[in-house]
């Protein structure tokens, strides 16, 4: 099993969220219950959370980020690329109450998760993000429609240094479903994605497209 987890994308979209929303700001004031929350689940410092929220307020008076909002942020993200549809993906899996918003409470768990060392607590996440319809598997119609999102991340010039066989999100999507060594018309549970993908070099390319 490997040790190490490929540098994730979303980490370094992280960094960039916080500037554009979190900020600088010196101060906070937020709420107790949810800092003490916060300082227990993720890895952050009450500092950086102090200073995050406050700036999360100036910058989004009503305590929550839309989905377009999101989209404009992931699109500086990915200048070159088409990220519209993986920004979609993203903004669901951290939505997790489905109310079509993000509060500040989900941003930094989502971002914990995403960032942690650890490779399974990102597998876990990866895993949501590929379990479109959020009931527990992953299908092979899920993995196509992840893999086409994947790919718009790529730039039309590296597009065309891609091998053969990843020369499509199609082709991706096979290659990726056949390490699952699942039929067509079945389904991936967590624990077999996390198992499959974590040992597999290939696996752990074809989830994500890291942009350096």
């Amino acid at each position: 099993m490997h040790s190490q987890f490929p540098n994730c994308s979303m980490q370094k979209f992280g960094n960039i969220f916080q500037r554009e929303v979190m900020g600088n700001a010196q101060s906070g004031g937020i709420p107790r219950e949810i800092l003490d929350d916060l300082k227990l689940t993720t890895r952050f410092s009450e500092s950086e959370l102090t200073q995050w929220y406050e700036n999360f307020q100036k910058q989004c008076p009503t305590g929550r980020i839309s989905l377009q909002q999101f989209e404009e942020i992931y699109a500086k993200f990915f200048p070159e690329s088409d990220a519209k549809a993986y920004a979609q993906h993203v903004f669901r899996s951290f939505d997790t109450n489905d109310d079509g918003t993000l509060d500040f409470k989900e941003y930094v768990v989502a971002l914990h998760m995403t960032s942690s060392g650890k490779s399974t607590l990102k597998l876990e996440w990866v895993f949501s993000l590929f379990d479109v319809d959020k009931n527990g598997y992953v299908t092979k119609p899920e993995v196509t429609e992840l893999s086409q999102a994947i790919f718009n991340l790529i730039p039309k010039a590296k597009q065309a240094n891609l091998s053969s066989d990843e020369s499509t999100p199609e082709k991706r999507a096979e290659k990726l479903w056949a390490i699952f060594n699942k039929k067509d018309n079945e389904r991936v549970a967590e624990g077999e994605f996390i198992e499959a993908v974590q040992s597999n070099e290939v696996a752990l390319r074809l989830i994500q497209y890291d942009h350096k």
